[in-house]
Formats: C-alpha cells, structure tokens, sequence
C-alpha cells in the first residue's frame, strides 16, 4: 500500500535559515508578502530583521501583527480583510505555531471567501491558498510543515480542525537561531507538543514506514535534549537539536495524523484557555498508559527512541520505563493539573460530554492504537482531573 507524503516546495534548516528569504523570493517570483506575526516578535526585532533583509532586494511588506495565541475565527478576520483589499502575491508566517495556523487561515479565506467552519474537518482543502513562507520562531508545532491549521470558533467553543495541501506552506525556513529567547515555560510546552507529535504519529494507525522514520528521528533529537533546552535556554546545540526534531516530527504527523492526545486535547483548550502544548502535556501520560495495549510494542520503541529504555531491554521493561519518564518530565518541566493551572473543577466536570464529543468529532481518536468511545474518553477526562 502506497503513502502519500506532502512537503513544503522548499524546506530550509539550519542556522541563519531565515537570512534566506529575500533569495528565495526572488526565485519563486514572489515580490508583494504581508507579514503575519504576533506583537512579540515585533517586541523582539525578529519583524524588523525580516523586514530589512528584503528590503535589500526591494521587497516591501507591510504587517500584520494582531494574531494571539489559540488563534479564533474573529481573530484572523482583519488579517483575512486586509488580504481581500490588498495586492499581495505571498505571506511570510513569523513566529510560533499561532501565528503560522492564523497565516494558512488567512491565505485560505482571504483568497476564497467563505466561514472558517466550511473548511473544518471532514472537509479537506486541497485547493492552494497564498503562497505561505512559514519561519517558526519556536520548536513544538511544527505547523511550517504541516497541512494543519487549528482555528477557534468562539461562538461554539469549538477548536476546528482543517486540512489538507491548501494548507501546506510553500516553504519553510527552520532557523533555531530564533527560538534561542524563547521562555522556560514556552519552551517546555512546545517542546512537550513536539514529543507527542512525534509519538501519536508513531503509533497513528495512519502511520507509514516513512512517517515511522521522521518520528523516530524526531524522538531521538527532543528526549535527551528537552531537558537540556528548559535548564539551558541558551545551549545552542539543544536547541538546534529540539528545533529539527520539531520539524521531523511535523512532518510526521502532518502525513500520518495525531490521535488521541491532540483528540482530547482541543476541547480543553477551547473550553479553558490552557496552551495548546501545556493540555497536551497534561494528557500525555494519562492516554499514553490508556492507549499501551493497543500497540505495545510501538509504544515500547518510542521508550527507546527517546532514551527511556534501552535497546535490549523488553518492550513490558521498555514500556513501564516510558510511563515514568513521561510523569518525570511533567513533574522535572512543572507541569501544572488541571486545577492548579486555574480551571473550575464544576464546570470541567458538567462539560465532560460536551468535551467528549468534540475529540470524536476532530477524528483524531479513530487513529488510536486503541481507539476509544465517547464514556472511554469522559472517563480518561475524569481520571486527568
């Protein structure tokens, strides 16, 4: 059985990736970007050095700059308005896994017209968009390379999910000299986002012999280095390493689909605010030990990869070492519950079949090794409490 694998056209790693952008540019034929970023890149400079390096090949963009974290429907709107009236031939995404999922939104309905919602999942978008350059500023989503886009219908509570190659970009440049500021608690989040990337692209029963080598490969590179990156926020060799593992396991899961984490963990974050990277964290140990005795030996390879178990110790030793190295890194990256992170244990409760629904409804947990039913998932949302 065949696989079939989307990548961006051009894909960039390495340190100074993003001084690249200008050439390929020009080489794409593309003259007129908007920039679409968030106010602390702007903080930072990261928008101006953008900006300055094009502006030596007279390439001109303007910006927008209003995207948020947990991007919403109302929240991209002025940026899908501003592309409607403008006279842009591409958009340069800048920044973190927000940003990127707000700019793919915008190229989508800025060019077609049209509601978010009629894009989400089971709809799948295949029709190209604006061409999207994405230059990720923080190792965790891997969106630069990924047909994914997750947008907030804040009418409903809803977090949607859309796919498909309208919403790959066109290039992607992977520069981890960018991330190098990123804070402790960013980089734990996105770096714990990354490692189940990688681990539900491992075990998705979606998953393809190719899909299984960049997940590897990405596990290899996040589990001896995420520590290291958290304690050590300016080891540059971490961060390369967490910065290339991101993206591996991008590509992973962009073309073997996540499961049951990221299922379960939309709702959550549509319903409480809590980080995307952080619930998924959360739930990583909880769905992991739910989800073992559907593939335990996958599950045990993952131990191996990231340096839990050793290669020849048995897949029962390999896994039970995996369930206590993902309890000791939650508690090592303070982690917080549910309740200390603030959410309101009445309301969590009452909301549980709603939340339920909504992760069958993302299609995510039908690629679980174990694929669960809508009182499985209350029941692992009231164990997680």
């Amino acid at each position: 059985m065949s696989s079939k694998i989307i990548l961006p056209r051009v894909l960039q790693i390495g340190g100074g990736a993003s001084s690249e952008l200008g050439p390929i540019m020009i080489e794409m034929g593309l003259a007129r970007p908007l920039i679409i970023t968030d106010k602390i890149m702007v903080q930072l400079g990261y928008c101006d050095r953008i900006q300055e390096s094009i502006n030596k090949l007279n390439i001109f963009a303007e910006v927008f700059h209003d995207t948020v974290p947990e991007p919403t429907v109302s929240s991209i709107q002025n940026g899908v308005d501003k592309v409607k009236h403008g006279n842009y031939d591409c958009i340069i995404a800048l920044g973190g896994g927000s940003p990127i999922d707000s700019a793919k939104a915008i190229a989508i309905l800025g060019k077609y017209g049209g509601k978010m919602r009629n894009y989400k999942f089971p709809n799948i978008v295949d029709k190209p968009g604006l061409p999207i350059i994405a230059i990720p500023t923080t190792a965790g989503t891997g969106s630069e390379v990924t047909k994914v886009t997750v947008i907030t219908d804040e009418k409903t509570g809803e977090k949607m999910m859309c796919m498909g190659m309208g919403f790959m970009p066109s290039v992607a440049l992977v520069d981890y000299e960018l991330s190098m500021s990123v804070p402790s608690r960013t980089t734990a989040d996105t770096g714990i986002d990354a490692m189940t990337h990688a681990i539900e692209a491992y075990v998705s029963k979606k998953s393809s012999v190719y899909t299984d080598m960049q997940a590897i490969s990405a596990m290899k590179l996040l589990g001896p280095n995420l520590r290291q990156v958290y304690q050590n926020p300016y080891d540059a060799n971490a961060r390369e390493k967490m910065m290339l593992g991101s993206t591996l396991a991008g590509i992973a899961f962009s073309n073997a689909s996540v499961a049951l984490v990221h299922g379960m963990s939309r709702p959550i974050g549509a319903s409480y605010h809590v980080p995307h990277g952080l619930s998924n964290a959360m739930l990583l140990p909880t769905v992991t030990e739910y989800s073992i005795p559907g593939a335990p030996d996958r599950y045990a390879d993952c131990a191996r990869a990231i340096g839990a178990a050793n290669y020849n110790d048995t897949s029962d030793v390999s896994i039970n070492k995996l369930m206590d190295e993902l309890v000791s890194l939650n508690r090592e990256l303070q982690v917080p519950s549910l309740k200390e992170f603030g959410v309101d244990g009445n309301h969590f409760l009452t909301n549980l079949q709603t939340m339920a629904k909504q992760a069958i409804s993302s299609g995510s947990p039908s690629n679980n090794p174990r694929v669960p039913d809508i009182e499985d998932i209350v029941g692992l949302y009231r164990k997680l409490w």
